[in-house]
């Protein structure tokens, strides 16, 4: 990454004009190792050691979510996902960094843990909107929780510095999380006008750029909900994503007008925040 480029980032992230939207693989950060599932396959495989569920579907996240929930009851896969995501995540210094950017108006949080949150603890005005499954929540598409973790009107959010939104739900501080097939299709029912997403989001997106931080596009899922939240933003955004490229992820780069930085998350964070990252276990 050249240091305009670097210094162009920065200086976008810090006056709150790009946006951070963060993957699963943001973990790879944490200092000693993730204690809590970082991909969607290592999730499969954390709640299938659980709950037994057909051979052909124990790899893929959302199938054996909703073999569960049909043939357990939807608590059970809750339980499950509670339990995994249980620990205390050490926000990464990347975390931390972004947590701390007074003009940031905005991050995305794309995974069930509470590394995000953990970081915005320092600051005063936060609160998080998560996305809520319709098999417990039916009609409402989201909830909004101040920084002590209360519930609170949806309005609030405007008037937060930062706001953190987690589309897919988190563990903190309600245990809300779309994991299903039916927690996604529903949601994909009505993504595309968008009913799905906070009213606060889609105001401040507008004109704004986008970061992707340990991201994958390989899982359409995963396109669909980066394409959806990145609607009527700017016309320029950017990826940090090393290795070979699946024809999905490229060709989805080139869709959305996604420059592709090609280094691991650690060089580039610590390129970015000028800081040496602890290493990962």
């Amino acid at each position: 990454m050249t240091m305009t480029l670097t210094r162009a980032l920065r200086n976008g992230l810090e006056a709150g004009r790009i946006i951070p939207y963060l993957g699963s693989g943001m973990l790879t950060l944490v200092p000693g190792g993730s204690p809590v599932p970082a991909t969607p396959e290592a999730l499969a495989g954390a709640i299938t050691a659980k709950v037994t569920v057909p051979h052909k579907i124990r790899t893929r996240l959302t199938a054996a979510a909703q073999f569960i929930e049909n043939f357990k009851h939807r608590k059970t896969i809750v339980a499950l996902m509670c339990a995994n995501f249980a620990p205390e995540v050490v926000p990464s210094t990347l975390h931390c960094y972004l947590a701390g950017l007074s003009k940031l108006p905005l991050i995305v949080d794309t995974w069930y843990d509470n590394a995000s949150e953990t970081a915005l603890k320092a600051r005063k005005s936060w609160g998080q909107v998560q996305g809520l499954s319709q098999s417990e929540h039916f009609g409402s598409w989201t909830g909004t929780f101040d920084s002590a973790g209360h519930e609170v009107n949806a309005f609030a959010a405007a008037t937060w510095r930062t706001l953190l939104y987690k589309p897919i739900g988190g563990v903190s501080p309600a245990a809300n999380f779309l994991v299903s097939d039916t927690d996604f299709v529903e949601v994909l029912t009505e993504i595309d006008i968008q009913t799905p997403i906070p009213q606060r989001v889609q105001e401040v997106r507008a004109g704004r750029n986008f970061l992707f931080l340990g991201c994958r596009f390989n899982d359409q899922l995963q396109r669909t909900f980066a394409r959806q939240i990145m609607k009527r933003s700017s016309d320029r955004h950017w990826a940090v994503l090393p290795g070979n490229l699946t024809r999905n992820e490229a060709r989805f780069l080139e869709e959305q007008n996604i420059e592709r930085i090609d280094m691991g998350l650690e060089a580039f964070a610590a390129e970015l925040t000028g800081r040496q990252l602890a290493p990962a276990a």
